[in-house]
């Protein structure tokens, strides 16, 4: 299993170069491997039909002498036939001859007379079964002593009427010398060969897997920067592989899919998103309206000219309406500044001077500002940037409960690579974790009051500089937001 894992986490260039590899080593070791057993195997022929022609060359020649003897053809005499033609025989075919009788006792043997034993050891029994039950009365002994092959064959002599008159035997030593020498030659020989063509292959995989995964590669990288919410590329490639030319096709069919996607996306998310302010604004305007009502239906009941609390009662009834109607103005002025943001009038100023003036609005002792550097150029809207300080130092002010004794607001201008970055941190109350979440979203707050959009807008003028607004918060203990815009000097 763990095999498994650890070979598919190899990528398809580095899986093809071993494969080839391990293709060549493997076809080396089967190729090496038959030739050792086909040479095994021609070995052991060669030395069977040379042990049965060298029998079938002396058994004629003893035909020939027991045609031509003056001896009576019987097993007794065949010591006395062979006395001196065993050693000739032994020498013309150049192989060890002994003569047994059908009992199996040795009668006369090729061997020096020094080398034979006194009392020679007699065909077993089985052997000399196997030879009369034969259909060519012949037997093959093979034996293993010291790691060399022995092979001794038994076969029976006949006289001319097919009698049987004794047991021919002749040893045979294998000699492999000359099929070890070419088995090593050839060995050697392959060797050489596989390590050029191992040599070659190496060369070959890493050249081939590099132009195999090459197209992969280009798709790869397509598909790592292909995103929902910006134009994507089409590739355009010629591979040389069919199946190839079939993923980049798909591929090209997906961005279109992709495109037409993302487009009624963004379409439903926006008519989602207006569908949701909608009910908020209606719910906003429709909160002030009900005591609007009931107050002009009181003052249309109880209105007594001749009351001499007249006036007050009527400043009381304006001051409610009028009240009211603030409210309703708010709410519209709220809807209005998020629909349709200003267009940017840029400008270049300085950034730490321009934040350090938006917090002179505020009267509150606690709020500190501090800066690495005096003056950091960029070119902007001032008017966007003062709103996005103001908007997150009022939320900070807002988050410090009045009750709270300790209260401290830093407002931080740094220069960070080719970005300015502003933060804002307050020592409040934080923000549970199931809100950090919906912090952005346009009709979210965790205030008594408002409609919660300052965020929202705050974050489209950030996002329209190309920057980011990010936040960390620790329930109880405080939030710090901060915002990163990019220096343009031009």
């Amino acid at each position: 299993m763990q095999n498994n894992i650890k070979m598919s986490m190899l990528s398809l260039r580095t899986r093809i170069f071993l494969s080839m590899i391990v293709l060549i080593v493997v076809a080396s070791f089967l190729l090496a491997s038959i030739s050792i057993i086909q040479f095994k195997t021609e070995a052991k022929e060669y030395h069977q039909e040379r042990l049965e022609r060298k029998e079938n060359a002396v058994k004629e020649h003893i035909n020939y002498v027991l045609s031509t003897t003056t001896y009576p053809l019987k097993t007794g005499n065949l010591d006395l036939i062979f006395k001196d033609k065993i050693h000739e025989l032994a020498q013309i075919h150049k192989i060890e001859i002994n003569i047994y009788s059908l009992d199996g006792k040795l009668l006369k043997s090729s061997k020096e007379s020094f080398a034979v034993d006194k009392v020679a050891p007699p065909i077993p029994v089985y052997i000399l079964k196997l030879v009369r039950s034969s259909i060519e009365k012949r037997f093959v002994d093979i034996k293993t002593i010291d790691g060399v092959k022995n092979r001794s064959s038994y076969s029976l002599i006949k006289d001319e009427k097919f009698k049987p008159l004794g047991v021919l035997n002749l040893p045979y030593l294998e000699d492999d010398g000359y099929y070890d020498n070419e088995l090593n030659t050839f060995l050697i020989r392959l060797s050489q060969v596989y390590s050029f063509m191992l040599i070659v292959a190496f060369a070959l995989a890493y050249f081939l897997s590099t132009y195999i995964t090459k197209s992969l590669k280009t798709i790869s990288d397509k598909l790592e920067e292909t995103n929902l919410d910006q134009k994507n590329e089409k590739i355009v490639l010629e591979a040389n592989s069919k199946e190839v030319n079939f993923l980049i096709k798909a591929y090209n069919g997906m961005v279109d899919k992709l495109e037409t996607s993302a487009v009624k996306l963004a379409q439903s998310e926006r008519e989602e998103a207006w569908r949701e302010m909608a009910k908020q604004v209606a719910h906003e305007i429709k909160n002030p309206l009900t005591p609007m009502r009931l107050t002009v239906q009181s003052f249309q009941r109880k209105f007594d000219p001749t009351d001499p609390d007249v006036k007050q009662k009527m400043n009381d009834y304006s001051e409610t309406l009028i009240q009211q109607i603030d409210t309703m103005t708010a709410v519209a002025s709220a809807f209005s500044n998020f629909a349709s943001m200003p267009a940017q009038q840029n400008e270049t100023l300085n950034v730490v001077e321009v934040v350090e003036l938006a917090l002179d609005i505020f009267n509150e002792d606690y709020i500190s500002f501090e800066s690495d550097e005096d003056e950091i150029i960029s070119k902007m809207d001032r008017t966007q940037l003062i709103r996005v300080i103001t908007n997150l130092v009022k939320n900070a002010t807002q988050a410090i409960p009045e009750s709270q004794f300790n209260k401290s607001i830093v407002v931080t201008v740094k220069r960070r690579n080719n970005n300015v970055e502003i933060a804002v941190k307050d020592n409040g109350i934080g923000i549970q974790k199931m809100d950090i979440g919906r912090i952005f979203e346009p009709k979210f707050t965790t205030k008594t009051s408002g409609m919660g959009l300052g965020l929202g807008i705050i974050k489209n003028i950030i996002e329209n500089y190309k920057g980011t607004i990010i936040f960390e918060s620790t329930y109880g203990k405080g939030t710090t937001f901060i915002v990163s815009l990019p220096i343009t000097n031009s």
